[in-house]
């Protein structure tokens, strides 16, 4: 974690600016708390990620294994009491750390994808922002990108795993967080522009929109997504499609660009495996205030 991204976080409980207890450190912290004077709640840092979760032996109760690899990793002996007490207390629930490491495998296997380029180029199109999120991050790709012409970039993803590969890359104007997507993790803090690729189906599509539109005040929004959204008894209760996606964008006070009014079909080719690869027509909406 970036020492400077401490002005910029706030706890997720009540909002208060929190306070940094570096444990190891060099040019980012790379074991720590970040502690809510207020509430009282920790919240760990671990190989230069802060975990916002609300409660972390939560957040590990469906990552159990991850727990354990986390507690393998941590050296201060201080975060490793924390882990454990965490994992310790945790609830039982299906574990997610098999899948997200999955996925974040075929994200690095299908960075090549010509999706990406089709972003960048629209991306390109846009003025220069201060301020820069990027929902769903994973392992970076995106916001490595942004970071090279915006001014500080920050990513947002559920992922330790995913996270931990896109920390590999260090740059001084870019940092990444484990948190809920509808969590407060920046407070009232309004964003130039924020960034959604293909995130509908992880969570409630209306409240994220309402969310995200609380960060905006004067600025762009770049959603994307194919509308897939069956997964099972995770599926999201109210979807949407691309005509009501463009309609609760207005409905928000957005503009949507010229360029983006029609529907998309954009590809994103995600490698599978070695013998198997998924291909999206995917949406893209680039909207203002």
């Amino acid at each position: 974690m970036l020492e400077s991204s401490l002005e910029f976080l706030k706890c997720v409980n009540c909002g208060s600016r929190l306070e940094l207890d570096s444990l190891k450190q060099d040019k980012e912290i790379i074991e720590g708390f970040l502690e809510c004077p207020k509430c009282n709640t920790l919240y760990p840092i671990i190989e230069k990620i802060p975990i916002l979760w609300n409660d972390f032996s939560l957040y590990l109760s469906s990552r159990k294994k991850l727990g354990g690899k986390l507690y393998q990793l941590i050296e201060n002996l201080k975060l490793k009491k924390f882990c454990k007490s965490s994992l310790l207390t945790t609830r039982t629930s299906e574990d997610r750390t098999a899948l997200e490491e999955r996925w974040s495998l075929i994200y690095q296997n299908s960075k090549s994808s010509k999706f990406y380029s089709e972003i960048q180029t629209n991306l390109n199109s846009l003025q220069k922002s201060n301020l820069v999120l990027e929902y769903g991050c994973s392992i970076g790709t995106m916001t490595s990108f942004l970071a090279k012409s915006n001014k500080m970039v920050f990513g947002i993803d559920r992922s330790f795993t995913a996270l931990r590969i896109a920390k590999k890359s260090y740059k001084k104007n870019l940092d990444y967080v484990v948190a809920d997507f509808l969590s407060p993790v920046f407070g009232k803090l309004r964003f130039d522009l924020v960034l959604a690729l293909n995130v509908l189906e992880l969570v409630e599509p209306t409240e994220f929109l309402k969310h995200i539109s609380k960060q905006i005040s004067k600025g762009y929004f770049v959603i994307s997504d194919p509308y897939d959204f069956d997964r099972g008894i995770n599926s999201v209760k109210k979807p949407l499609d691309e005509k009501s996606l463009r309609m609760n964008l207005i409905k928000l006070d957005f503009e949507i660009t010229s360029q983006t009014k029609t529907p998309s079909y954009i590809s994103w080719n995600l490698k599978l495996n070695s013998r198997a690869t998924l291909n999206y027509d995917v949406d893209l909406i680039i909207a203002k205030k």
